[in-house]
C-alpha cells in the first residue's frame, strides 16, 4: 500500500483550476517557491495534455483531482493535491501549506495507491476514481420514475433493487456520495468496493461490502425507462431496458503523494466535522 520515495522531483506538471477563488495567491506562491528551489515544472491546461512529468501537482478541490486522476493514473504519473477548494478529502495540503507541499517534492515522500473502477457498457470503457453511479432517468410520460435494477456479483444475484438507482464506489469515493446516501466509510487500503442503493423502495435494501477482486453486473430490469450512468459526477452515457453494465476493478491505479505522518482518521475527522457546518 505504501512506498517511500527519497528526493522524488524530477520532472514536475501543475494542473490548475483557475476558477477557485484562492486560486491567484496560492499558484503565485507555488510558482515562487519552485522557481526559488529550481524544480522545473509545466503547466497544463487541460486533462487531455497531461504527459512527460513523474509528479502532477493538483491545485484545487476534489473535483479538479477528479478530472486529472484518471489521466494521471494510466500514464504512472504521481498526484500530489494542494486544496484551492472547499472540502478537499483527497488534498495532501491545504492551500497556505504551499511551502511543505514543494518541500515534500524536493524530499522524502510516501505513496498511497488507490483503486479505480473501470466500468464496461455498451462497447465502451469509463473509469472513475470515486464511484459510478446509475441513477433513474427522467421521463414526463412514465406513472413513476422510480427503476428496477437488477445487481449480480460474479454472476450471483445479489436483489432487484426498486429506487432511485445504485452507486457503486471505490474507498476513496466512500466519503463521497455513497457515505450521503447511508453507506460505510471504507480506508483506502481496503481491498473491496461499496453497493449502495439510492432512496430504495425496500427497508432491507442495505449497502455491500464486496471484493474488488469480484465482477458487479448491472442490469436494468424495465424496458420503459431508462438508467443514466455518472462516472465521478460526470454524465457519460443513459442505459435502456434491458442493457448491463459490467464493473470492475481497473488495471491501473491512483498514485497520491503522503506525508510520512500523514493520518486518515485525523483528515476524515476534519473534514467530516467540516462538512457538516
Amino acid at each position: 500500500m505504501y512506498k517511500i520515495l527519497y528526493n522524488i522531483c524530477m520532472n514536475v506538471g501543475i494542473y490548475c483550476n483557475r476558477e477557485t477563488k484562492k486560486y491567484a495567491p496560492i499558484c503565485k506562491a507555488l510558482f515562487a517557491l519552485l522557481q526559488k528551489k529550481k524544480i522545473a515544472y509545466t503547466v497544463f491546461d487541460d486533462v487531455g495534455s497531461i504527459g512527460g512529468v513523474d509528479v502532477l501537482v493538483v491545485l484545487g478541490g476534489d473535483g479538479t483531482i477528479l478530472k486529472a486522476a484518471i489521466a494521471a493514473g494510466q500514464r504512472g504519473i504521481r498526484v500530489l493535491g494542494v486544496n484551492a477548494g472547499n472540502l478537499g478529502f483527497l488534498t495532501e495540503f491545504e492551500g497556505e501549506q504551499v511551502a511543505e507541499a514543494v518541500d515534500l517534492l524536493a524530499g522524502k515522500a510516501e505513496i498511497e495507491r488507490r483503486s479505480v473502477l473501470e466500468v464496461l457498457v455498451k462497447g465502451r470503457s469509463f473509469y472513475a476514481l470515486n464511484d459510478a453511479v446509475f441513477q433513474r432517468g427522467i421521463s414526463r410520460a412514465a406513472d413513476d420514475n422510480i427503476v428496477a435494477v437488477t445487481v449480480c456479483i460474479d454472476g450471483k444475484k445479489v436483489d432487484e433493487i426498486v429506487g432511485d438507482g445504485v452507486i457503486i464506489s471505490t474507498p476513496t469515493g466512500s466519503t463521497a456520495y455513497s457515505l450521503s446516501a447511508g453507506g460505510s466509510i471504507l480506508t483506502p487500503d481496503i481491498a473491496a468496493f461499496i453497493l449502495t442503493p439510492i432512496c430504495a423502495h425496500s427497508l432491507h435494501n442495505r449497502p455491500i461490502v464486496f471484493s474488488d477482486s469480484s465482477e458487479l453486473c448491472v442490469k436494468l430490469s424495465e424496458s420503459e425507462v431508462s438508467l443514466d450512468l455518472f462516472c465521478d459526477g460526470k454524465s457519460v452515457l443513459t442505459m435502456a431496458g434491458g442493457e448491463e453494465a459490467l464493473l470492475r476493478k481497473a488495471d491501473f491505479c491512483v498514485e497520491f503523494l503522503k506525508r510520512g505522518d500523514s493520518n486518515f482518521f485525523d483528515k476524515l475527522l476534519y473534514k467530516l466535522t467540516k462538512w457538516s457546518k
